[in-house]
């Protein structure tokens, strides 16, 4: 459930894109320049919060990478322990063949023993019959007081009184009936060890394929999660190159736009008139506004961009006194750079300029050229930089134009 949501995520952003409307061929070039930048921006966001949906995946995955981990050392005592089992399962089973073999032959001597018994019973019974006919009286008193067959037998005054030939027959039942005796409860041993054993390999064969069912379910969970993260993070990192590749088609035809504004307002440049709004300033240059001031990518714009072309000329937006002038190298993304002060707590600062047309310490007057438009510093395309600064700080320059 959580993938599926995670996926309608990464999707939503792409349909948004899809749905921004396209630039009317009927549009000015200044429109469709705007609007491609508003797309571009747009665009950027959507790449912004792709790449925040790819950490947060490649966290997800991390984690579930160490979870494997630990499950894959889980898996491997569960895999020697199986081992133990099974060794001791091995055990279990020779013992149950042994046991089953003693068994067959208990029972095969148990089979002799009682037929044994059998014919020296039936043969001391003939010599009873004999001892009984020929009238010896002290024998037959001692048969008729005897309590049963097994009492007789130990009878020492009727061993005592009969012959060689007869004591052996009494000896040979005798024995032949303490070994059945033997054997039969040695035969019941043998049976209660059978059901041990039987019950002890049948509970080892139920963990055996419960480690099992364990390992199997353990390798399915975490493979198929992992799956399905990295297939999430696969399409999240395609879905960015495709939108990075739509912001370089825009800014492409961006800059194709700019540049015929520039050919266009380069032709010109020298026919503008002064530009004045409903501030103190006059605007540096007569061009229209490309980018305002505030936030842009994550950070703040101090300043507005006015597009126009390399060469046209940049005129003071007041009176005062060129404070500061810095070239490419040493203002950084600026490029060559001028700042102009006003009042004590007002000043103005122009850049990406193409050459300078002042110096440091002239006093300059509202509307004299004092540089040139140009692409030097960070910069996309031919612009002027323009910012207003209170106490060193930058503010909306639209408030004093």
């Amino acid at each position: 459930m959580r993938l599926r949501v995670l996926l309608a995520a990464v999707a939503l952003p792409l349909a948004l894109w899809a749905s921004l409307p396209l630039v009317s061929s009927g549009a000015t070039p200044q429109a469709e320049l705007n609007s491609l930048q508003s797309r571009i921006d747009a665009a950027r966001k959507k790449i912004g919060a792709k790449k925040g949906t790819e950490r947060m995946l490649s966290s997800q995955i991390a984690g579930y990478q160490r979870r494997i981990g630990r499950l894959q050392a889980k898996i491997g005592t569960l895999a020697s322990r199986q081992d133990i089992i099974q060794a001791d399962l091995d055990i279990k089973r020779a013992e149950l063949e042994r046991l089953r073999s003693d068994l067959r032959s208990e029972r095969a001597r148990l089979v002799r023993l009682r037929s044994r018994l059998d014919e020296t019973r039936r043969v001391l019974r003939s010599r009873l019959v004999e001892i009984f006919k020929a009238g010896k009286p002290d024998l037959v008193t001692v048969i008729l007081n005897s309590d049963g067959f097994a009492d007789l037998l130990e009878r020492s005054e009727f061993i005592a009184r009969i012959s060689d030939q007869d004591r052996r027959i009494v000896t040979l039942v005798s024995a032949a009936r303490v070994d059945a005796v033997r054997s039969e409860k040695r035969l019941s041993r043998l049976e209660d060890r059978q059901q041990v054993v039987t019950e002890v390999v049948q509970k080892r064969r139920d963990e055996i394929a419960a480690i099992k069912m364990q390992l199997i379910g353990t390798r399915v969970g975490y493979s198929r999660t992992k799956a399905g993260k990295d297939a999430a993070l696969d399409k999240t990192r395609s879905d960015r190159a495709n939108l990075q590749d739509h912001v370089e088609s825009l800014e492409a035809a961006s800059n194709k736009i700019t540049g015929q504004l520039n050919r266009a307002q380069q032709q010109n440049a020298g026919d503008l008139p002064i530009r004045k709004g409903n501030g103190s300033m006059i605007y540096p240059i007569n061009a229209p506004l490309s980018s305002p001031f505030g936030p842009r990518w994550g950070r703040l714009h101090a300043g507005i961009d006015l597009s126009a072309a390399e060469g046209t000329p940049i005129r003071a937006a007041d009176g005062g006194k060129v404070v500061l002038m810095q070239g490419t190298g040493a203002s950084g993304g600026y490029g060559n750079y001028t700042c102009v002060q006003h009042t004590a707590t007002m000043s103005t600062c122009y850049a990406h300029q193409s050459r300078f047309g002042t110096s440091t310490g002239a006093n300059v007057s509202q509307g004299q050229v004092i540089g040139y438009v140009g692409n030097t510093g960070n910069s996309f395309g031919a612009h002027l930089h323009f910012e207003v600064r209170i106490n060193g700080s930058p503010v909306n320059p639209l408030n004093y134009l």
